[in-house]
């Protein structure tokens, strides 16, 4: 039925259960998976503390090291289960157009993830990326409470 699922992933507890329920959908569909993380760019106000007193390089490196720790944890989890697995990590500011655009560029047909990711002021700011989602996607979209 599905050949080429898009995990999208921010590393919250939420998310990181989605991957795995993500996953052993896809070993039971004997699918591939693309697993994905967006990275916020830096930027001067944030509603992040951390973020206010990081420099550009000090953000970029904390960033970095935590989607390779998301993307790394997301192989691991594959490779137990024998998912065919590749990872992406890309900056930008907008997380769903990224995962709609990244879905269309890699030939997926399903979206796997979670219905929400962060907490707290940041999830109000942000608004809900899996309901940007879910409304702009012309693929289905398989969303874990």
């Amino acid at each position: 039925m599905y050949h080429h699922i898009l995990i999208p992933t921010d590393g919250s507890p939420l998310s990181t259960v989605a991957v795995e329920h993500s996953m052993d959908f896809a070993r039971d569909a004997n699918a591939k998976v693309t697993v994905l993380t967006v990275v916020s760019p830096f930027h001067v106000f944030s509603a992040n503390a951390a973020e206010l007193t990081d420099t550009r390089t000090d953000y970029e490196r904390r960033a970095r090291m935590q989607a390779a720790e998301i993307l790394t944890d997301a192989q691991l989890k594959a490779k137990a289960r024998g998912v065919p697995c590749e990872v992406e990590q890309v900056e930008n500011d907008s997380p769903y157009d990224v995962i709609i655009r990244t879905a269309d560029k890699r030939g997926c047909d399903l979206i796997a993830m979670a219905s929400h990711g962060r907490r707290g002021v940041a999830a109000i700011v942000l608004g809900s990326e899996t309901l940007r989602v879910l409304t702009h996607s012309k693929i289905p979209v398989l969303v874990y409470r």
